[in-house]
């Protein structure tokens, strides 16, 4: 058993040695020296805007509201959550990764999606 944890942990340790798997840490999420990849960058925006979209989804079901308008307060909300992280917080250059709409449209439909499952069950489960 010690074996296999070493074995392991030698093999860990030689792929974050040749740049292969960085180790991620959640003080970079606010850091605004930290450098950031095109990857690791997408993914954090990605998974920003799926919280984002579960949190709506499910206080706007179980609140009552209905309408389109709602959807397009959703998108709006989402990218100025969105914009303000990337340009405000993270302080990086757009243009590196590909400009503002490549950084705002990352994760964007999914998060569409996720939200309109949540308020649509919400909604029909609290309210019917």
């Amino acid at each position: 058993m010690k074996e296999s944890k070493s074995v392991k942990s030698n093999a860990l340790r030689h792929l974050q040695e040749n740049g292969h798997f960085p180790p991620f840490k959640f003080a970079k999420l606010l850091d605004p020296e930290a450098s950031w990849d095109k990857d690791q960058l997408g993914d954090v925006l990605h998974w920003i805007r799926q919280v984002v979209a579960l949190f709506n989804g499910l206080l706007w079901g179980a609140i009552p509201v209905v309408g389109g308008i709602w959807i397009f307060i959703f998108l709006a909300i989402s990218s100025g959550i969105i914009y303000g992280y990337y340009a405000m917080i993270l302080k990086i250059d757009e243009e590196e990764f590909g400009g503002h709409a490549a950084l705002l449209q990352e994760g964007l439909f999914a998060s569409l999606t996720l939200f309109l499952l949540a308020w649509i069950l919400v909604y029909s489960l609290a309210h019917f």
